[in-house]
């Protein structure tokens, strides 16, 4: 085995033991007498101090070997567990975290935690400590300079870097760090990019532009510039950029580079003659010693898979089902007998291989869910409430496509009920309530859609509030508030405009950025919907469709045009009588089992060139957005039918209604309507 492929295996194991480390330290707080928590702990940071030791990271095996003498204090009753000693060990966690990410990112994983190992020493001698808020801000600011945005430096930038030295300009590395619940970090990114430009250049960027662009980071990235300006003045203008949430700059020597960079080799070229006996024994103790983690265990029958292969995996097969489409086509012109049987079996057999590709894409949403524990806790502190977190249906599975995504919604949502839901202990007591507020995340299946539910027990939303706040912003009128339903005053708080500074205090919070999170979740294919009940808490449920990538639609076609209606946004299709359309406030609608139903023309919609219309019938397509409904007018329905969505490019994203296209059997090209867009 390579020794790049033991670090692809030691970056994995590494942060299931630091995620390990996260819930069991939360764990512990709750209950800090117990010794089964505290031994599952000391093992994961024993395991994760010896992976690090073998593969020579030593600051890695350091920090972790200071912590686990902390551990065994505490597990040999010489220390007992509190608050304060907790703050200093999750920090040293995360600490951990940020050197395993940098060496997932190319670098060597030191950092200067000096600080940090004093606290866990004075800890371990049984002194009191008092957690400092700049502990959080500590490696960041405390190391000369990124090893792993050094490392990617080639003779050309250095060269730059070096007469920029001589001509008197300041080389700086700057490390921006977005906050947590930052919904659009490309946006955030391009915006500190614009202000950099105007004071300076960027020579290099870790991530990538481009991995930044598309957001593959998660909230942190680093630049070297070369500028004239000051550093306070450079980290005034970055702070003024919205969801910034920390900046910090270090100026540096080419020189200091030049010697870094050969370190870092010296250390590769070291790593590389390591005994792969002595790496294979380790991670084989690893294994040993966290058996009740399927994925780690030896020789047995589960094997991990680099998600690239994968993503190539699904891409071969998308091709396939369109060539599928094609052959069945063919086969139902031709009639020839031998031909349709074998091209049935295809079917069935491909049908088979795409339920097996599907599962292998499907990840548990604990992938997301497992981070919210130490965000409720740390949120919980800041604001002075008591709060408890429960998760159920962490093994729920998602298509991996949906999980990337959802994380940023699930964020704002839960801080939203942290923040402005849930009370402070005082007004609980007040009201009767247990100081201690409860919130839950809930995932469940139904059908081909998975539901995610963030509910808590705090105040509820006003709906007289909601209503009067909507009206004076114009989102809605009094003639229409009059006839919403609470569920549908609920809703408006979703809306783009409904919220402002006033909303914080009037509305509990309600509503603050909340349009983001449902575009977003819409965008997925997905809806969100709210239940509330004032003084007893609210619900926050989204819909989510199980992957993204393969979908069955109905084909309908308008003009000549084919469009792709998804099944899952539908109710059921109907034929009308011309006679029976009626006009409500200068529009079209229909008397739908007893509901009013508006219809949306197709034709007027996408401004198909119209015939002369002959037909007596409309062929109606009955859609659903939550509780709201609409009848789509079109020409003639083709039939159900798998397809794989593909995406119109970064030129046609915004295009109205359109979600993507497909490539049908004949090799036409299918527009895939987004419903969702339709309805109002």
């Amino acid at each position: 085995m390579e020794m790049n492929e033991y670090l692809e295996v030691f970056i994995e194991e590494s942060k299931e033991h630091i995620q390990s480390l996260n819930n069991h330290l939360l764990v512990l707080e709750k209950n800090p007498s117990s010794m089964e928590i505290i031994n599952e702990i000391f093992r994961s940071a024993h395991t994760l101090k010896g992976m690090s030791a073998t593969m020579g990271y030593k600051d890695l095996a350091n920090l972790t070997h200071k912590m686990e003498n902390v551990l065994d204090a505490v597990r040999n009753k010489q220390l007992v567990i509190n608050s304060d000693i907790l703050d200093v060990v999750l920090n040293a966690v995360d600490h951990l975290e940020a050197m395993v990410i940098d060496i997932a990112n190319g670098g060597d994983g030191k950092c200067n935690v000096e600080s940090l190992v004093a606290k866990l020493d004075l800890i371990e001698n049984g002194e009191t400590i008092v957690q400092d808020k700049s502990d959080s801000n500590e490696m960041d600011s405390s190391q000369n300079y990124n090893s792993s945005i050094v490392n990617t430096l080639d003779e050309f930038e250095i060269t730059i870097l070096q007469e920029s030295e001589e001509k008197n300009y300041s080389n700086l590395q700057i490390t921006i760090k977005l906050r947590e619940d930052c919904l659009l970090k490309a946006a955030r990114v391009y915006m500190v990019f614009e202000v950099l430009e105007q004071i300076g250049e960027v020579i290099k960027s870790v991530p990538t532009v481009t991995a930044l662009e598309e957001e593959k980071f998660e909230h942190e990235f680093t630049v070297l510039l070369v500028t004239k300006e000051k550093t306070e003045h450079i980290k005034k203008k970055i702070m003024k950029v919205s969801e910034v949430d920390l900046v910090t700059i270090v100026s540096f020597s080419v020189e200091g580079i030049k010697k870094q960079v050969k370190q870092a080799s010296g250390q590769i070229h070291q790593s590389a003659e390591n005994s792969q006996l002595e790496v294979a024994s380790t991670l084989e103790i690893t294994a040993e010693n966290n058996t009740s983690n399927s994925k780690t265990v030896i020789n047995n029958k589960t094997i991990r898979v680099n998600i690239d292969r994968l993503d190539a995996l699904m891409n071969l097969f998308e091709e396939l089902v369109i060539d599928r489409g094609r052959l069945e086509q063919i086969s139902d012109q031709l009639k020839h007998v031998e031909l349709q049987e074998t091209v049935e079996r295809m079917t069935r057999i491909s049908g088979d291989l795409q339920t097996i590709i599907l599962n292998m894409r499907m990840v548990p949403v604990d992938q997301v869910f497992n981070r919210f524990p130490r965000m409720v806790r740390q949120l919980a502190k800041d604001l002075a409430k008591e709060i408890r977190i429960v998760v159920n249906g962490a093994d729920t599975e998602l298509d991996r496509t949906v999980i990337d995504e959802i994380g940023d919604p699930l964020v704002h949502l839960i801080r939203n009920a942290i923040d402005h839901g849930i009370e402070s202990p005082e007004v609980r007591k007040k009201n009767g309530k247990s100081p201690e507020g409860l919130l839950e995340l809930n995932a469940y299946h139904s059908g081909n859609h998975v539901f995610i539910e963030i509910s808590d027990d705090g105040a509820g939303i006003s709906k007289e509030k909601v209503i009067n706040k909507a009206i004076s912003n114009g989102v809605i009128t009094s003639d229409q508030a009059s006839q919403l339903s609470d569920k549908q005053v609920y809703q408006l708080i979703l809306e783009s405009g409904f919220s402002t500074a006033e909303t914080i205090s009037d509305v509990s919070g309600r509503g603050v950025g909340l349009d983001v999170v449902k575009n977003t979740i819409e965008s997925l294919g997905g809806n969100v919907s709210i239940e509330s009940e004032l003084g007893k808490g609210s619900v926050f449920s989204i819909q989510l469709p199980l992957t993204l990538s393969i979908i069955s639609v109905l084909l309908v076609e308008v003009e000549k045009e084919k469009y792709a209606i998804p099944l899952s946004s539908i109710i059921e299709t109907a034929i009308v009588d011309k006679s029976e359309i009626l006009s409500a406030h200068n529009k079209k609608v229909i008397d739908f089992r007893g509901k009013v139903v508006p219809l949306i023309s197709i034709k007027e919609v996408f401004d198909v060139p119209r015939t002369m219309e002959k037909d007596e019938f409309y062929s109606i397509v009955i859609i659903r957005k939550g509780d709201k409904m609409a009848g789509l007018i079109v020409g003639t329905f083709i039939g159900q039918q798998e397809v794989v969505l593909k995406s119109l490019g970064d030129y046609l994203t915004n295009v109205f209604a359109i979600s993507g296209a497909t490539i049908l059997g004949d090799g036409q090209v299918a527009l895939i309507i987004d419903t969702n867009s339709l309805i109002k």
